[in-house]
């Protein structure tokens, strides 16, 4: 990911004078306990890469036809629109309109935090903000953002070219650092300096960048479920909360957006098992991830409508309507069953000077944030995920992503993925020649030049749990199965596969 970055990432030090800056310092006295801050990096390659013909919602389709059957949809996405609200100067007033309402509540310092633009041909991280803006609590506390917690913490990694999307829940009492301002719960930085100090706090203790921002108002919640039909849940154990107000029983079940947000709020459901927040927490991704899975089902209009519901409910930025319905045509081949990947951070829970803490288990982080990073599911395996079997869930958890994989006749070879092909001779447009093959054969390929031409052997390398894919590229190129390895290189990480070309597959 460090390749991707166009700016130097700041010190601790740096951080903390603007936060100041930008938020003051805070009024609280800090706790005794210390979360040291944990970065993770993934290798990647230090040449500067460039795409093949190969490029957007291409990326991940298997054949020429499906890429023709995605333009069609695109086409008929954008005459729905045009359709919807008109033609000419309507058409663009209502995008304006719609922009508008995604935006309105988006605050200078946001737009200040957020200065890089979002690569959407890259995976990119979004935090995503739960808030409680109900009316009584406007009432008791008035309506300022430093009367707020952020009771729901989720980092989104977004990866389309790849057809997956990762979210990974920060519990709200986690202790963290934030310099000046003391070591607190993570929410505290919501109500300290809103969206923008928020990123800053979660930058600093993922270790990654975060280029997108959503926030979700709870008590406009209900209407982005309803206005999709309802969405499909799949509940372990029965959900029973009073306060919450929802009473579900446990399977299978459509549920309407007023029991989505029972769900989402839930957890004294689950005080016989402990850690109601965890539960919670696992049951918002699930939900998300219904939503998602139901919106990808929807036709163009209905999905443009399901866009105009959401900018009442959300505020998002630095995306705009025309960036969400062309990731939405993005992930059109997305299965959210094999593509959507869960979890939370691994903390240890406390309890110090009268108040409960989470805090981070650091190896566990570290280890957590460096799969996301790779696009591997957050778990490693299943017993990492303590509320598996008790909250609900959906898409994958832990192990390599792979999920039963249907494998062709070849030997278990796939032909479709991103691949990153490095001339290693001094053959000139080598790399262009091969990636020509590889789009043929269902790849999306993305040529370079190695950063040596002395390259007398080929191999290919695969990332994660590409070794289908990687199989499908040596049987393309010709290159035999045994130049096939896991990537512990140092090339990218960014591309399912990286085939580096010797003289054995020029002639």
């Amino acid at each position: 990911m460090a390749d991707r970055k166009t700016h130097r990432r700041m010190t601790s030090a740096e951080q903390v004078r603007r936060s100041e800056q930008n938020h003051g310092g805070g009024h609280y006295a800090a706790t005794p306990l210390r979360t040291p801050r944990t970065t993770s990096r993934s290798a990647s390659g230090s040449a500067r890469h460039v795409a093949s013909r190969s490029e957007g919602v291409d990326s991940y389709v298997s054949r020429r036809r499906k890429k023709r059957r995605v333009r069609v949809l695109r086409v008929l996405l954008v005459l729905f629109l045009v359709a919807f609200v008109g033609v000419g100067t309507a058409a663009a007033a209502y995008i304006i309109r719609i922009n508008g309402t995604f935006q309105e509540d988006v605050t200078d310092e946001i737009r200040a935090q957020l200065t890089e633009p979002v690569e959407m041909q890259d995976p990119f991280y979004m935090l995503l903000l739960g808030v409680d803006k109900s009316e009584g609590r406007a009432q008791d506390w008035g309506d300022s953002a430093s009367n707020f917690r952020s009771d729901t913490i989720i980092l989104a990694r977004v990866d389309a070219p790849s057809q997956k999307v990762t979210l990974v829940s920060i519990p709200r009492d986690t202790l963290v650092d934030m310099g000046s301002n003391g070591e607190r719960k993570i929410n505290d930085a919501y109500s300290i300096g809103g969206g923008a100090y928020m990123m800053e706090v979660v930058e600093d203790f993922s270790g990654v960048d975060i280029t997108a921002y959503a926030e979700v108002d709870f008590e406009q919640f209900t209407a982005i479920v309803d206005a999709i039909g309802g969405v499909e849940v799949t509940l372990p154990v029965a959900v029973s909360d009073r306060l919450a107000a929802v009473d579900l029983p446990a399977g299978t079940q459509t549920i309407n957006g007023a029991q989505a947000l029972g769900l989402c709020r839930a957890r004294h459901a689950y005080d016989d098992y402990g850690g109601g927040d965890f539960y919670r927490a696992a049951n918002q991704r699930m939900v998300i991830g219904a939503i998602i899975k139901k919106i990808l089902t929807l036709d163009p209009v209905s999905m443009v409508n399901a866009v105009s519901t959401l900018a009442g409910s959300v505020t998002v930025y630095p995306l705009t309507v025309t960036d969400i319905v062309s990731l939405a045509v993005q992930f059109q081949n997305f299965d959210v069953d094999t593509g959507f990947y869960s979890g939370q951070t691994p903390t240890v829970s406390t309890y110090t000077n009268n108040v409960w803490y989470e805090l981070p288990d650091e190896s566990g982080w570290r280890e957590m944030m460096e799969r996301v990073e790779a696009g591997l599911p957050p778990y490693a395996d299943e017993s990492q995920d303590f509320t598996h079997g008790v909250a609900g869930s959906i898409g994958v958890s832990s192990g390599d992503g792979s999920v039963e994989e249907e494998e062709s006749s070849e030997g278990g070879a796939t032909f479709s993925g991103s691949v990153l092909v490095l001339n290693g001779t001094s053959v000139s447009g080598l790399a262009a020649s091969k990636s020509t093959e590889l789009e043929g054969a269902g790849f999306s390929p993305y040529a370079d030049s190695a950063s040596s031409m002395d390259h007398t052997t080929s191999n290919v390398y695969y990332n994660g749990s590409a070794r289908s894919s990687a199989l499908g590229v040596a049987q393309t190129l010709g290159i035999d199965e045994s130049h096939v390895s896991e990537n512990t290189e140092g090339y990218s990480t960014e591309y399912d596969v990286v085939v580096v070309l010797g003289t054995d597959v020029t002639n």
